[in-house]
């Protein structure tokens, strides 16, 4: 885009967004009819025009913003509806405790896949495979297999994390 060019879609932009910021900041728009019969939209009332409805009117800079009455903003939490279904302390344990055990083996489970991983791995100097002649290949390889890794003792630290969230 050449300078000129910028110069004047800045311009538009920049017409165009004043034209939007006092369109919205009015409370009124007319719309009136000229002397060819032409529509023409006016925030003033000129010979014969009608009012058109712009939806609620935002409050003016200058207009007071009213306080809020006392006792209308609570921060007390509300209590549950009496036909909210309620869950007593012996079936919460059990719920608990059915948790505890699937994340459990959730957690086994990652832990024995990180160990195969990191055997594999061989301390960052896995076996070459026939078809890594190449050593880019074999060197995207062993970036894969760090990313399988660093993903994988993720997943343990969170599963761990998530075992000691539970009551």
């Amino acid at each position: 885009m050449t300078n000129i060019a910028f110069r004047r879609h800045g311009a538009f932009v920049t017409a165009t967004l004043a034209l939007l910021l006092s369109a919205s900041a009015q409370a009124q728009i007319y719309r009136c009819t000229d002397a060819a019969g032409r529509p023409l939209y006016t925030d003033t009332k000129v010979g014969n025009c009608q009012l058109i409805d712009t939806g609620p009117s935002r409050p003016s800079a200058s207009a007071p913003i009213p306080a809020p009455r006392s006792g209308t903003v609570s921060t007390v939490q509300t209590p549950a509806p009496a036909n909210f279904p309620r869950v007593d302390n012996a079936q919460q344990k059990a719920r608990d405790d059915e948790r505890r055990e699937i994340l459990g083996d959730e957690l086994r489970s990652e832990e024995q896949k990180l160990a195969a991983l990191k055997k594999t791995f061989n301390n960052g100097e896995p076996e070459r495979q026939g078809n890594e002649r190449n050593y880019a290949k074999y060197q995207e390889r062993v970036a894969n297999m760090r990313e399988d890794i660093n993903r994988a003792e993720r997943n343990v630290e969170a599963l761990r994390r998530e075992i000691g969230n539970i009551r």
